[in-house]
């Protein structure tokens, strides 16, 4: 179970990253943004821990989301059928 500010957190970014979508997805699809909504700033990078990385360096105190640009899911677990 994920506590209401961390859903707060998850719903405020995924605003932001509608916001920004197209562009986005167009320029930077397959990158990862790490978003902190309470300042509206985000983060690029080519892995997850990397975005992650930049937005605690600059926001250590907040909780931000990252996302896969272009993707349903950050994250894939699962079995691949060959």
């Amino acid at each position: 179970m994920i506590s209401d500010r961390t859903r707060s957190v998850m719903e405020q970014a995924k605003c932001i990253y509608n916001t920004h979508k197209a562009g986005w997805e167009s320029s930077r699809s397959g990158e990862y943004v790490s978003i902190e909504p309470q300042s509206g700033d985000f983060f690029f990078a080519k892995s997850f821990d990397a975005a992650v990385r930049a937005a605690r360096t600059r926001y250590p105190e907040r909780i931000s989301h990252t996302m896969k640009i272009g993707y349903d899911a950050t994250f894939f677990m699962g079995r691949m059928e060959s």
